[in-house]
C-alpha cells in the first residue's frame, strides 16, 4: 500500500463507519433512544478492534445520527461524547476481543441516563434508567457485536488465506 494513501483511506473508512452508523441510528430509529433503547448502530462499536478510523467514524456517526433524528442538544453533545469515549477504550483493548465492547458498554450506561433525566425529562431512578440503557448496551455491543466481530474475523482470515 502507497503511504500516500493511508490519509485518504483513513478518512475513507471512518466516513463509511459514519454513514453506517447514522443509517442503522435511523432505521431503527423507534428502539434507538428513550429509556429502553437498544441502539442497533452500536453494533460498530466493535469496529475499533479493526481499524482506528473506527473512533472518529463511531463519534461522527453518533453525532449525525442524533442530529438527523432530531434528538435534544444534550443528547447531540453528551450521546456522541459517550459514544467517543467508548470507542477510544475499545481502541486501547482491542488485542482482547472480549473486553472491546465493555467502553461503550460503561460509557452509555453512565452518561446516557443523566441525557435521559435532564434533556428528555424522563422520570425515573438515574440507576434504573444506567440498568436500562446498560442492558441494551450489551445486547447492541456484546451479542450482536460479537457475532459481528465473528463474521469479520472469518472473512480476514480466508482473505489472509487466499493471499497465501
Amino acid at each position: 500500500m502507497n503511504n500516500n494513501n493511508k490519509p485518504i483511506q483513513f478518512l475513507a473508512r471512518g466516513a463509511v463507519i459514519a454513514a453506517l452508523y447514522v443509517v442503522l441510528t435511523l432505521v431503527f430509529s423507534p428502539i434507538s433512544f428513550g429509556p429502553g433503547q437498544v441502539r442497533v448502530a452500536e453494533v460498530l462499536t466493535i469496529l475499533p478492534m479493526f481499524t482506528p478510523a473506527a473512533v472518529p467514524g463511531l463519534f461522527v456517526g453518533c453525532l449525525l445520527g442524533n442530529l438527523l433524528a432530531g434528538a435534544v442538544i444534550w443528547d447531540i453533545i453528551f450521546g456522541s461524547l459517550a459514544t467517543l469515549i467508548g470507542a477510544v477504550f475499545s481502541y486501547a483493548l482491542r488485542s482482547n476481543r472480549w473486553l472491546v465492547p465493555i467502553p461503550a458498554i460503561l460509557a452509555n450506561a453512565i452518561i446516557i441516563p443523566f441525557v435521559l433525566k435532564y434533556g428528555y425529562g424522563v422520570d425515573m431512578p438515574l440507576i434504573l434508567m444506567g440498568l436500562y440503557v446498560g442492558i441494551g448496551e450489551v445486547i447492541s455491543c456484546f451479542v450482536l457485536g460479537e457475532l459481528f466481530a465473528s463474521a469479520l474475523l472469518r472473512r480476514q482470515k480466508h482473505q489472509q488465506k487466499e493471499e497465501e
